[in-house]
């Protein structure tokens, strides 16, 4: 992926947090972090978690790509930004959302991001419009979609099959084990995390549709 532009985050959560009149203890309440891990983030000494930005994006009722549309130059951008961090690969994901990824997308031509909590997300298409994740998602042995170990939640509804491993899916109160051949599918708003136990990487293919800012 070319590198992007990153604005800082934080602050824009910030702006957005101010904007809404909710007090930085209460969006940590709804987000379920602590107040200081808020302020970190706020002031940029700490960078979020894909599963934290997500929580926070909703809690505020904003999108994940406003936070990185380096079109706005209502804020200046961050001299600070690392091009290994989480907020700069999301950037350079959604840095050019009409554009089309396809029809073919081969093996060595896919948009990767790697989490630090073990996970790799592989994109392998994207038709504009179309309001759709379609990812090759690898679970790491020990691998988690949440570093921390909270339930994450976002907007839109999730599809999986996996194909190889096995994946412990948390779903509201609810605990599954996938096998290669199961396949799961829910609304994404409901709390939930996947793990991997084993001692063998877990593959899948996911989709999340609908408004998946």
């Amino acid at each position: 992926m070319s590198p992007a532009v990153v604005p800082p985050v934080g602050a824009r959560i910030r702006q957005a947090r101010l904007e809404r009149g909710t007090s930085l203890r209460a969006l940590a309440r709804e987000v379920g972090v602590s107040p200081s891990l808020v302020s970190q983030i706020e002031t940029g000494k700490s960078q979020p978690s894909v599963s934290t930005l997500y929580a926070i994006t909703t809690a505020l009722g904003i999108s994940v790509e406003s936070l990185f549309d380096v079109r706005e130059n209502a804020v200046a951008s961050s001299p600070g930004a690392s091009p290994g961090t989480v907020p700069h690969a999301l950037a350079a994901l959604a840095a050019e959302p009409g554009r089309r990824i396809g029809p073919l997308v081969g093996v060595g031509g896919r948009e990767t991001l790697e989490l630090d909590s073990g996970v790799v997300w592989e994109r392998l298409g994207r038709v504009p419009g179309a309001e759709a994740d379609f990812l090759l998602v690898t679970y790491r042995p020990g691998g988690s979609s949440s570093g921390s170990g909270a339930l994450m939640r976002h907007p839109g509804t999730e599809y999986g099959y996996l194909t190889s491993g096995e994946l412990v899916l948390t779903l509201g109160f609810e605990e599954y084990t996938l096998r290669p051949g199961d396949s799961v599918c829910f609304e994404s708003t409901t709390p939930h995390r996947y793990r991997n136990d084993g001692g063998v990487p877990a593959v899948g293919v996911w989709f999340v549709s609908g408004d998946v800012q």
